[in-house]
């Protein structure tokens, strides 16, 4: 990639660094659409023994570029996304997405179709990654930010992402417990 293409790229990239999620940290800062990413790129990279045949390389670039239509519109929780909210992020994303150097753009563009279609258990696993790590994040989290809505949310989402996997659904499981400790000792 010509030097002048690389950084125009990394300066789309560099905006994720400044859009917030819905979230928070450990630490009571709002969680940026960055700090998601990496986190379930280290997720995919602790897997690689789990998953011994899957291409993990893959999956942590799927990771990586998961959220970069984020970038063009911003950041919008699950609770509030809409089918059009949706639309117009992908819009965005593949119109920028064409503008890349031809041997990053097909593969790129190959990989958004993969998670899209989600048929491949690179795809499986990445999703199932992006939907989990939210919930580890909220369960991180002061439960004092949780709008009452995630209560329910934080025990639902997920579980049909991790369905293709043993070691995923044990691991949902876990996190789901770790949940219900969670609202319990808030309870007190």
């Amino acid at each position: 990639m010509e030097a002048k293409k690389l950084l125009e790229a990394l300066s789309v990239a560099e905006r994720l660094k400044s859009i917030n999620r819905h979230c928070y940290t450990s630490e009571g800062e709002r969680e940026s659409v960055a700090d998601h990413s990496w986190r379930i790129a280290v997720m995919a990279m602790l897997l690689t023994d789990e998953f011994p045949d899957v291409d993990i390389n893959k999956v942590i670039k799927m990771c990586l570029i998961h959220d970069m239509g984020e970038a063009f519109t911003g950041d919008i929780p699950v609770f509030k996304k809409t089918k059009e909210d949706e639309n117009r992020e992908y819009s965005r994303l593949l119109s920028w997405v064409k503008g890349l150097p031809e041997v990053i753009r097909e593969e790129w563009l190959a990989l958004y179709r993969e998670m899209d279609e989600l048929v491949t258990v690179e795809a499986k696993l990445y999703k199932a990654l992006d939907k989990l790590e939210a919930v580890i994040q909220h369960n991180e989290s002061d439960i004092k930010t949780w709008l009452p809505l995630e209560y329910d949310l934080q025990l639902e989402y997920g579980w049909e992402n991790v369905e293709f996997s043993e070691y995923m659904t044990e691991l949902r499981k876990i996190i789901a417990e770790d949940t219900r400790k969670k609202i319990m000792n808030a309870r007190e």
